[in-house]
C-alpha cells in the first residue's frame, strides 16, 4: 500500500497543516496515484490559482513487483515553472522535468514541489507500506 499525504503551503502559512489532504492505494500492478490541478483525474488536487502545478504534475504508478515509482509528467512548456525534489531520509535530490525515480520499498519521504517564482509549495509525504 501506498499512503500519499499532501498539504498546499505559501509563505504566510509556513507550518500550517489544517488543509492537510490524504490518499492511498493498493500495491497493484498498474496502480496510479496523481498530484495536480485536474479533480477529475488527480486524487490530490492543488488550488486552481496554482499555476505552477500543472493540471496533471506528479504521477505515483505501481510496478508489476509491487514497488512504485514517481514521474515528473511533462507539461505543455518546454521549460517548467517549478521544481521537483525528492528526499528519503537525509538524501534529498531533484527529479528531472519529465523523469522517472523509484521510491524505496517498505519506506518513506517527501517529494515537494517549489514555485520558482514565489514562496509556495507542495509537499507531498509517502509511505510505502510492504
Amino acid at each position: 500500500m501506498l499512503e500519499l499525504t499532501m498539504a498546499a503551503v505559501s509563505a504566510a502559512e509556513s507550518g500550517a497543516t489544517a488543509g492537510m489532504l490524504m490518499a492511498e492505494a493498493p500495491s497493484e500492478p498498474g496502480t496510479v496515484l496523481r498530484v495536480g490541478r485536474d479533480t477529475s483525474v488527480c486524487r490530490l488536487a492543488t488550488p486552481d490559482d496554482w499555476l505552477f502545478v500543472s493540471r496533471v504534475h506528479l504521477e505515483f504508478q505501481c510496478a508489476q513487483d509491487g514497488s512504485w515509482q514517481l514521474t515528473w509528467l511533462r507539461g505543455s512548456l518546454p521549460e517548467p515553472s517549478s521544481e521537483v525534489r525528492l528526499t528519503v531520509g537525509e538524501h534529498a535530490r531533484p527529479v528531472a522535468y519529465g523523469g522517472t525515480v523509484p521510491l524505496p520499498r517498505g519506506g518513506s519521504g517527501e517529494v515537494v514541489i517549489l514555485d520558482r517564482t514565489a514562496p509556495r509549495s507542495v509537499n507531498v509525504g509517502f509511505y510505502h507500506e510492504v
